[in-house]
């Protein structure tokens, strides 16, 4: 990457914390500039994403350093902001850019309508969330998580309900102790190691005094705490379903990928710090991960079967795949990474997709049209042909509207279920693959998670086929819905994307696989964040 890649790190955030600024400025009935604006700023994020996720492609071609930094202020590492830039925060980076822009356009539908400084939020969401990817120290992640989480509030009310309230207010609660947990945590890891930049901290861990290790992996503990409440893991994770369930679609879709926020701290800071047979305490917490998410992967599975709700039933989906990705880093991350990485794109692009069609289906069953929803693009028209019917053909005439909710829904659960030959089941063969390769004697928790793994696929397809026949494929003489471009296309676009998962997934399973190996290399990072903090000394000294 070149010297505009290095300076169009920051962008990602710059970019959104500024339209939400502007956005700020304008007044609620200007909703045609909000929504210029806030377009805008979404595909701007999203054409960003891209550059520098092809510019580390084509530096790890080249053979370049892939890992590149912005030192914010100029000021080196470890005193100063330091932003980080390799491939797992490009990937990121790139499904944040598209979740945000498929769930802006659906909203735009008529969800922005539905409350005060939707747009605003939103953007500040995105701003959160590419700064929680892109840092490289402990205390900007935090600040980074507060800054998405004080506009997950919002968004989780916006809407008003008293479903919404109820559960909004859990969800600050919870938060709020959560966040209380992450500052704790990172005061203590700071009063024993003296640094909270990661890559500092790995050089400094073998170097802390007897005395002070304690301090240290109670820090790590509570910490790890925090990410675990936000990855979901049972029985951190209660909250999530019935929380999510009462968010609004446009805001559920993107809450798909809160959960893989701590999915990836854990990735970041688990690996780096502990993750590998030469860091200074290796594979620390690494059986907590494997049992805690089996427990989430069963607690999972259970509620998905009782769930009665679709938007229940995507919750607890949720819960697998956050269950899923801990078990399998627990179990022996290095010969499943780049499958875990794999799973963790496919099932929250099909996630996102699943949240959007709750609202859609829901509409379908009640048969009600929201008065916000103008004219619409596919009403009573059917699929089939007068000649058909002329010609005597006996058979049911399927409605517009429910082929196509029918098929995205039947797209997302096989998606989630993993049958061949999707990118869901290409993942989950994977991370099996992986399992039974760690060791020549498989030990009996790697055959248990790989029966929950399979048995949590054929539960979702009981729930999902179970859910369609009675909301969608049923006969019904209700009117059919009205459906609209701007609610049809994100979830297209979504379900297009992991079908291109499928086709390419051999070089897309290359990339994950490059992208676990650079997690591990941890001596990479530590250079590359070192070299920049060299290339830049302190005002005064030489």
């Amino acid at each position: 990457m070149g010297a505009w890649s290095d300076q169009l790190i920051v962008a990602p955030i710059l970019v959104p914390l500024a339209a939400s600024g502007l956005l700020l400025l304008l007044e609620e009935r200007q909703k045609t500039a909000k929504r210029v604006i806030s377009a805008v700023a979404t595909l701007l994020l999203v054409l960003i994403s891209f550059l520098l996720f092809q510019g580390v492609v084509t530096a790890g071609m080249d053979g370049a350093p892939v890992t590149r930094t912005y030192l914010v202020g100029d000021w080196p590492a470890p005193f100063g902001i330091v932003l980080v830039v390799d491939w797992l925060s490009v990937l990121m980076l790139t499904l944040t850019g598209i979740l945000g822009f498929t769930s802006f356009l659906y909203a735009t539908a008529r969800w922005d309508a539905a409350g005060p400084r939707f747009h605003a939020l939103f953007l500040l969401q995105l701003a959160g969330l590419n700064g929680a990817f892109l840092t490289g120290d402990l205390f900007n992640l935090f600040v980074f998580f507060e800054v998405l989480l004080a506009a997950s509030y919002g968004l989780m009310l916006h809407g008003s309900g008293e479903a919404r309230v109820k559960a909004g207010l859990h969800y600050v609660s919870i938060n709020v102790a959560t966040s209380l947990l992450f500052l704790i945590g990172a005061s203590l890891i700071y009063g024993a190691a003296g640094t909270l930049n990661m890559a500092d901290l790995a050089t400094r861990i073998p170097a802390i005094p007897r005395s002070d290790l304690a301090l240290f992996q109670a820090g790590m503990g509570i910490l790890g705490i925090a990410f675990l409440v936000k990855a979901g893991m049972w029985p951190l994770g209660f909250w999530l379903p019935s929380t999510y369930s009462a968010a609004t679609p446009p805001a559920a879709a993107l809450f798909a990928i809160l959960s893989k926020v701590g999915i990836y701290a854990v990735l970041r800071v688990y690996l780096l710090l502990f993750g590998t047979t030469d860091s200074p305490m290796p594979n620390f917490g690494g059986e907590w991960l494997l049992y805690g998410g089996m427990a989430t992967i069963a607690f999972g599975t259970i509620g998905l079967l009782a769930a009665r709700t679709l938007s229940r039933l995507a919750g607890f989906s949720i819960i697998i795949s956050s269950g899923t990705l801990l078990a399998a880093l627990g179990s022996g991350e290095g010969a499943v990474l780049g499958a875990v990485l794999f799973y963790l794109v496919s099932s929250t692009l099909a996630l996102s997709a699943f949240y959007l069609l709750v609202e859609l289906v829901e509409r379908q069953e009640t048969g009600l049209v929201p008065s916000a929803v103008a004219e619409p693009v596919f009403d009573d028209e059917y699929v089939g042909t007068q000649s058909a019917i002329d010609d005597g053909e006996v058979g049911i005439v399927i409605p517009a509207t429910v082929a196509i909710l029918g098929g995205g829904f039947a797209f997302c659960a096989l998606l989630l279920a993993g049958l061949p030959p999707l990118s869901g089941f290409i993942a989950k063969f994977a991370i099996i693959d992986g399992l039974l390769g760690l060791d020549e004697r498989i030990a009996a928790s790697t055959w248990t998670l790989i029966a929950l793994i399979i048995l949590s696929g054929l539960a979702t397809l009981i729930a999902t086929t179970r859910a369609g026949i009675d909301l969608i494929w049923a006969p019904s003489d209700k009117p059919q819905p009205v459906l609209r471009i701007a609610e049809a296309a994100p979830v297209g676009l979504l379900l297009a994307i992991c079908l291109a998962l499928m086709i390419f997934a051999g070089p897309v399973m290359n990339y994950m696989e490059r992208t676990g190996r650079s997690l591990e290399d941890r001596e990479g990072y530590i250079r590359s964040v070192a070299g920049a903090a060299r290339a830049h000394p302190p005002a005064g000294q030489p």
